[in-house]
């Protein structure tokens, strides 16, 4: 049996996995280092700043999830895209020398907002033909 998926599957299921993995992973899970870094640089207590951190986190899988669901909406699309830019420029301006180290924000954002385009792309283009 030979499985193949749409440009469409393949950007939904990359785009929702990596703010599931985002949200679990280094927020609930084990807040990582870096998060602990960029909380702090808002000038957050240490008590804030791990509430901060787990609400990004909960945040993270609810959209996720939703991304996965929704995902045929135009407007979950601009959401993510929006939520995605605002989430570099959030880097670029709290702590910019992240934006150089190795799999940073930019590589990972960009090619997110990529696969957002495509999705979005691909979804008016097949509903066009209709």
């Amino acid at each position: 049996m030979r499985l193949t998926l749409s440009s469409i599957q393949i950007a939904r299921f990359i785009i929702s996995f990596s703010w599931l993995y985002h949200g679990i992973f280094p927020k609930l899970i084990h807040i990582a280092p870096l998060e602990k870094v960029m909380t702090a640089s808002l000038g957050l207590s240490n008590e804030l700043s791990y509430l901060v951190t787990k609400s990004a986190g909960v945040a993270e899988v609810i959209f996720g999830l939703l991304f996965f669901v929704l995902y045929r909406s135009n407007v979950v699309v601009l959401l993510n895209i929006i939520g995605l830019a605002g989430l570099l420029g959030f880097v670029a301006l709290l702590q910019p020398h992240l934006l150089i180290e190795a799999f940073n924000p930019v590589t990972t954002n960009i090619a997110l907002i990529g696969f957002s385009v495509i999705l979005f792309n691909e979804k008016n283009h097949k509903s066009s033909l209709l």
